[in-house]
């Protein structure tokens, strides 16, 4: 009788205490939400970040460029970045590593117009390209015309900034690299003037992750960060079998994301993510800096272990 008593007096007590407060994690994106970001929002939205103990926020940046710098500064806990850029930051002395993948392949293109002059790359020849954001996207049109017999300078750059379907529709230009094959092949589509493009991975470019997760590198021993992504990853796979009712989640969470140009970029976008995200190909990290040093973008590339890191699971 007492030990009962003494049971149910414990209950009660655990009942009646405050749960354990969740550690909090502030996640800069890349740029406003979009389905890149899926994975992310799902966590949040089906309650797989609380499940896991955390409090995860996601904060769009004002400017693109500024999560990296951010979290190298140790004002954000998590920034989602680029592998190409990851690159040129670590070769400028930003203390960045990547810990995890979202997009694990390519997502930039050379997209030009279905009805338009170009049909190969070396029709490219005389023809003006436009481009948001100089040195990576060169390099890599450079290393794409080369296959074709052609230099940088054997066409016209032009700065579109990032009005890249615009200024193809327009006319401005005659193909844009830096293109989201999700995305702006989609857009091309929905104003009745289909693209085409081609993938930097199939004209002698190495494969690379598109998205990936950046920490400082004196903070990668927070058990939050691991965490972080097996949360990551259950959403992923949650995606993956349950399409439908995911594109419902994801889009009822903003106004802006009910749309067609939404709804198609979300379907290219799911066989994209990475099903593993705290993996890491060593080889892959590797050959994408060899491929920049040879381009002139970097120095003499550093171990990928003191830039790219597949943390302890729990």
């Amino acid at each position: 009788m007492i030990a009962r008593i003494a049971l149910a007096l414990a209950l009660l007590v655990s009942a009646a205490a405050p749960s354990a407060a969740a550690d909090r994690l502030t996640v800069l994106l890349d740029w406003f939400v979009n389905p890149d970001h899926g994975p992310l929002v799902i966590a949040r939205e089906k309650g797989f970040f609380r499940e896991v103990g955390l409090e995860v926020e996601l904060v769009a940046p004002a400017d693109p460029n500024d999560p990296p710098k951010l979290v190298a500064a140790g004002r954000a806990d998590v920034a989602i970045g680029y592998q190409p850029q990851l690159h040129l930051q670590v070769h400028e002395g930003l203390p960045l590593v990547r810990f995890g993948t979202l997009v694990a392949t390519p997502l930039n293109s050379l997209v030009f117009l279905r009805d338009g002059p170009v049909r190969t790359l070396a029709d490219l020849k005389g023809k003006r390209v436009g481009f948001s954001v100089g040195g990576f996207e060169e390099a890599l049109l450079g290393a794409m015309l080369e296959r074709a017999g052609l230099r940088l300078s054997d066409v016209r750059l032009v700065n579109v900034n990032f009005a890249l379907s615009a200024s193809l529709l327009s006319g401005q230009v005659d193909a844009v690299i830096g293109a989201f094959r999700n995305f702006e092949l989609n857009q091309l589509d929905l104003e009745g003037r289909p693209g085409r493009a081609f993938f930097p991975e199939e004209e002698g470019v190495p494969p690379y992750d598109e998205l990936i997760y950046l920490a400082h590198r004196d903070r990668l021993d927070r058990p939050e960060l691991v965490r972080f992504l097996e949360a990551v990853e259950r959403a992923t796979f949650w995606i993956l079998n349950h399409p439908e009712e995911a594109w419902t989640v994801f889009s009822g969470t903003a106004k802006e994301l009910r749309d067609e140009l939404n709804r198609r970029a979300w379907a290219a976008t799911l066989p994209r993510f990475a099903h593993a995200p705290a993996a890491l190909d060593v080889g892959r990290y590797a050959r994408f800096a060899a491929f920049l040093h040879g381009r002139g973008l970097i120095g003499p590339p550093p171990p990928v272990s003191t830039y790219a890191v597949q943390l302890a699971a729990r």
